[in-house]
């Protein structure tokens, strides 16, 4: 499982970070909201399979919406006006010597 930032705003991959899904989301709808990305990944990979360019591009956006509405895309969730660090090594952030004692660990 990945680690998790001190803050719950990230988790890291390969020392990167990525934005974890809103915390403050009811569990009845991250739960659909998940559902329905898996499902439009689900699709993604039908259409990449099928040469379907019309349909991969719908797929394409129905995954981005489900992670805009998860929070992971678009506007940050918090609210304490922190900078947005989705993407970024580890090591080039703030979060660079909690990550550093964590590979230490």
């Amino acid at each position: 499982m990945p680690a998790r930032t001190p803050d719950g705003r990230y988790l890291v991959v390969r020392g990167r970070l990525w934005r974890a899904s809103n915390p403050g989301l009811p569990e009845q709808v991250r739960s659909a909201l998940v559902q329905a990305l898996m499902a439009a990944r689900r699709e993604v990979g039908i259409a990449r399979r099928a040469g379907d360019r019309e349909r991969l591009a719908k797929a394409g956006a129905a995954v981005d919406a489900a992670k805009q509405a998860l929070g992971e895309r678009g506007p940050v969730w918090w609210t304490d006006g922190a900078p947005d660090f989705n993407r970024h090594l580890a090591r080039n952030t703030p979060y660079a010597d909690w990550y550093a004692a964590l590979q230490l660990g």
